[in-house]
């Protein structure tokens, strides 16, 4: 796991290849990234199942109602079969401007 802070963000990256693992990981350490926006960076794997990517729901949620924005980049996913409530998008680049936009809407009271 590979942790990178950038103002208000956290990207955290897998360097293993084993979701489960990365999640496990993730969650043992939230303490650490809560105050953050996070970006989950799976830009790496190959073949991201839609199971692997809603194995990140409930942190995404407990993040989400915390005001902090959490969104997933993943390469080679179908973007419409992803939960609504969850941000997934195709790179890092659109992560930082999906969190941008959120800390606009979050600093204008929506």
């Amino acid at each position: 796991m590979k942790v990178e802070e950038k103002g208000h963000t956290v990207t955290i990256k897998d360097t293993q290849g084993d979701t489960a693992a990365f999640l496990d990981k993730i969650t043992a350490n939230y303490n650490t990234f809560k105050e953050h926006n996070i970006i989950i960076d799976l830009t790496k794997h190959e073949n991201v199942t839609l199971q692997e990517v809603t194995s990140f729901l409930t942190l995404s949620n407990k993040h989400r109602i915390a005001k902090k924005s959490f969104v997933i980049a993943v390469n080679d996913f179908d973007f419409n079969d992803a939960p609504d409530e969850m941000t997934v998008v195709p790179t890092l680049l659109e992560a930082h401007d999906i969190i941008e936009m959120e800390e606009i809407e979050r600093d204008l009271g929506f």
